[in-house]
């Protein structure tokens, strides 16, 4: 028998599950949110990496915004709970420390979980996105600062002001580090804490501003 006439071996086709179908298309558009943005990614493209129909995407999740709702929400979900289960020392400049590593820690590692939080996002998803990440961490900063405002003669209805300063200038930071990646992640967080705690740790109680004295 020679080779041509040998019986043809199928191989067997191995059939996703629906749940394995729905991770491949979250994993799918997470990749092509991150690359391309909402805006400019589309059903087709989702369909064709993915290696299915658009009909295929469709029935599990109805469009594209349904992907990208359960792929924000998933990163969202994520990022929070990596910083707030790092805010675990006493001292609130070691908190500080924790806060910028646990963010800068996803940023290596889920490079485009976060890509797809900082991109532009549809309003639909307004309350789903890296601002409204920063909004939960800054109130839990907020309650920290503000007992140790109180303990140091501060007004503690300050807080909110400082922890949205705070929490905004790790954040831009981190957008910053995304892209260029030095100097290392360690070094970076060392910095931000150094500009953080050491203009805490002297602030005035009723700072006023110099060029407009008077006013």
């Amino acid at each position: 028998m020679t080779q041509d006439d040998a019986p043809e071996v199928k191989r067997a086709r191995v059939r996703m599950s629906f749940s394995q179908r729905r991770e491949q298309l979250i994993s799918v558009g997470r990749q092509l949110f991150a690359e391309k943005g909402f805006d400019a990614t589309s059903i087709e493209e989702i369909a064709a990496r993915a290696k299915v129909s658009k009909p295929v995407v469709y029935e599990h999740f109805g469009g594209k915004e349904g992907i990208y709702a359960v792929v924000v929400d998933r990163e969202v979900n994520s990022l929070l709970e990596r910083i707030t289960s790092a805010l675990t020392a006493g001292h609130p400049r070691e908190l500080l420390e924790q806060a910028a590593l646990a963010l800068l820690d996803y940023i290596e590692q889920e490079t485009n979980g976060f890509r797809v939080l900082v991109r532009e996002s549809p309003v639909m998803s307004a309350s789903g996105n890296f601002s409204s990440v920063l909004n939960d961490v800054a109130h839990q900063v907020e309650h920290i600062l503000g007992a140790e405002f109180k303990s140091r003669g501060y007004d503690p209805k300050l807080a909110e002001l400082y922890s949205q300063a705070l929490v905004g200038m790790v954040a831009l930071t981190g957008r910053w580090w995304l892209e260029v990646r030095k100097p290392r992640k360690e070094t970076v967080a060392a910095h931000l804490v150094n500009l953080a705690w050491n203009g805490l740790s002297h602030l005035h109680t009723k700072p006023t501003l110099v060029t407009r004295k008077g006013k």
